[in-house]
């Protein structure tokens, strides 16, 4: 056992291990906070509630956008991305999970690293609604008038459009699915020590023991 591994088998129950710095707790909730004013803005009028959404909905599709590729950057550079990324083991643990939920003698998956198969998967499915929403929503921003752009409706043909709009809308309403399922999770006791994560950067020496694989996650 290297010097490391050493220090990682011997952590203290009481130490705090940072899970997430302090730019990516920023990053999460201004995410978090466009998203939902998108979500609003979108959603509001036709429920019946009538407001001048148009301004605030673009500006948070540009922020949206700008926050999502300072976010890729950032995965790409200065962050391991490979964290993310779903691998065989990933596919074999969700098998081995949904199986173990109907059978006590099911072989249990492995503790995970960083992130757990299932918080891949959600982030995965969560990157290709976000990505569809603002691609759709770039296009769509050449229909309305605004201080930077002249509005210009005739850079796609009319069935061109209406599949641009359907996809938005699949991708919205899709969102709202996977903000109930986070919301969810965040809200359960047993996933409560992530919430508070992303609130405070840091997890307990017992809680990082306890549910991560300390040789594949070096905190």
């Amino acid at each position: 056992m290297s010097e490391t591994e050493a220090n990682h088998s011997t952590i203290k129950d009481g130490v705090r291990i940072t899970r997430h710095k302090l730019i990516d707790r920023i990053y999460h909730w201004l995410m978090a906070g466009a998203v939902l004013v998108l979500m609003g803005t979108a959603f509001l009028p036709i429920l019946g509630i009538k407001f001048q959404w148009i301004d605030i909905h673009w500006i948070s599709g540009i922020l949206l956008s700008v926050l999502v590729l300072i976010h890729i950057v950032r995965s790409v550079i200065w962050q391991d991305w490979r964290q993310m990324m779903i691998w065989p083991s990933d596919i074999r643990d969700i098998w081995r999970g949904f199986f173990g939920t109907f059978s006590s003698t099911a072989t249990l998956p492995a503790k995970p690293a960083k992130y757990n198969p299932l918080q891949k998967l959600y982030h995965l499915g969560s990157a290709v609604f976000v990505l569809a929403v603002i691609g759709t929503g770039l296009l769509m921003l050449l229909k309305i008038e605004t201080p930077f752009w002249r509005r210009n409706p005739y850079v796609l043909a009319n069935d061109t459009w209406g599949w641009v709009y359907a996809l938005h809308g699949i991708a919205a309403m899709a969102m709202i699915t996977m903000i109930i399922i986070h919301v969810y999770f965040a809200l359960r006791p047993d996933e409560f020590y992530l919430t508070r994560s992303m609130f405070r950067g840091w997890i307990t020496g017992k809680e990082y023991k306890d549910h991560h694989d300390t040789d594949k996650w070096k905190a």
